[in-house]
């Protein structure tokens, strides 16, 4: 058996483009445009990588964008002082903090100054509490998280009464997935570095979320046949055949897995698309609601 291989490029193009057409008819009946401000701190080379890339998203959507960019030196009054000021712009209706911050920064602070309806990310305390809690909803929920479960509703694949394996508990992805897997009525499992045999608990997954960052960890015969693999990791490994010298990688041995496996994401182009694409809905929507649409 060979897994159907989950094209996560191909399903955020597709969100991408109902979200330019949705951002047009704003413009167009409302004199609506969705505005993102992203705040970076520091000079650290993959953060700006992201924040480039979420900007040019933007642009390609038609959702404006600004770029605050501030020293890594930064007191912490600073940040929470610009972060209040795009709380108080009306043409803006998301704000991100690129994580992680500098260590001298308190990151709960600054993601708390962030207006509740302007928080995209998904990581303000009040919108993660309401993600833990049953009969609650968030605003919005974490990016990544949301394009995971988008990937498997649009691949038309079942949540409710599953049993899903969490491997990791980041706050960025681990955790507020088993979240929004529970409340899918999904049968949960976290696993972290203090389980005990962990291929004998992922053989019973239904669907397995690996996001641990530990190159290829999860083997072929860890696997359940027929299972759902999303693969969150991204990991280089030297490869001198490459023009950069190395290629990337998941958590998961991808070509013992892909034999296994039911469903399966790659990496690259797996879930990585999907996380600026559910950003730029997320902005969407909080223009959305903003304006009363």
């Amino acid at each position: 058996m060979t897994a159907n291989i989950i094209d996560g490029k191909a399903i955020a193009k597709a969100i991408q483009q109902e979200i330019a057409e949705e951002v047009s008819r704003l413009k167009v009946e409302h004199n609506l445009v969705p505005g993102l401000a992203t705040v970076l701190v520091g000079s650290n080379a993959a953060s700006q990588t992201y924040v480039r890339m979420k900007r040019r998203r933007c642009e390609e959507v038609g959702i404006h964008s600004i770029g605050i960019e501030l020293p890594e030196n930064v007191t912490q009054a600073e940040v929470e002082a610009r972060v209040r000021e795009l709380n108080a712009d009306p043409s803006i209706h998301g704000i991100l903090v690129q994580l992680p911050l500098p260590g001298h920064l308190d990151e709960e602070s600054v993601l708390s100054a962030v207006e509740l309806t302007k928080d995209v990310d998904g990581f303000h305390p009040v919108n993660i509490g309401r993600l833990a809690m049953k009969g609650r909803t968030p605003l919005f929920a974490p990016a990544t998280p949301s394009g995971i479960i988008e990937l498997l509703d649009r691949c038309g694949l079942e949540i409710e009464g599953k049993e899903a394996v969490i491997l990791g508990r980041s706050n960025i992805v681990g955790l507020p997935v088993a979240m929004l897997l529970l409340k899918r009525n999904a049968t949960i499992t976290i696993c972290h570095s203090r389980s005990q045999d962990l291929p004998s608990i992922v053989r019973r997954a239904d669907i397995l979320i690996a996001a641990v960052g530990r190159t290829e960890m999860v083997k072929g015969d860890w696997l359940k046949p027929g299972a759902v693999v999303v693969d969150v990791g991204i990991n280089r490994v030297d490869d001198p055949t490459r023009k950069r010298g190395y290629r990337l990688v998941g958590d998961v041995a991808y070509d013992e897995a892909v034999e296994i496996a039911g469903w399966i994401t790659p990496v690259p182009g797996g879930v990585g698309p999907m996380t600026i694409a559910m950003l730029l809905q997320n902005t969407l929507q909080g223009a959305k609601r903003t304006a009363g649409l």
